[in-house]
């Protein structure tokens, strides 16, 4: 009987850990600041995109597809800098964050 208790606590000890160390996940709510959502152009399709008019985050993106219908575009910006690390140099990508236009 002990054991069974035993074996039962280790397990509930495993997923316990296993939870804590999961991935987070992406969230849907637009926070990161490299992210930009367009609707297409009336002109363009799927195949061959043509940005139109850009949204301020991912829950107006949606609605705004929604009503036209159509798909929206989520653009990710990034730039390549150089990393040293000890003696193995390495390309990483850094976001580029949106810049804010001053009226």
């Amino acid at each position: 009987m002990e054991t069974k208790t035993t074996e039962v606590a280790e397990r509930q000890s495993i997923a316990a850990s296993v939870n804590r160390t999961s991935p987070v996940r992406r969230r849907r709510n637009g926070d990161a600041p490299n992210l930009r959502y367009f609707l297409l152009t009336p002109a363009s399709s799927p195949v061959k995109p043509e940005l139109g008019q850009e949204i301020a985050s991912e829950g107006e993106a949606l609605i705004e597809a929604f009503r036209a219908g159509q798909p929206f575009y989520t653009l990710a910006a990034w730039k390549a800098l150089p990393e040293v690390n000890g003696s193995n140099p390495v390309i990483v990508k850094q976001a580029v964050a949106q810049k804010t236009t001053q009226s």
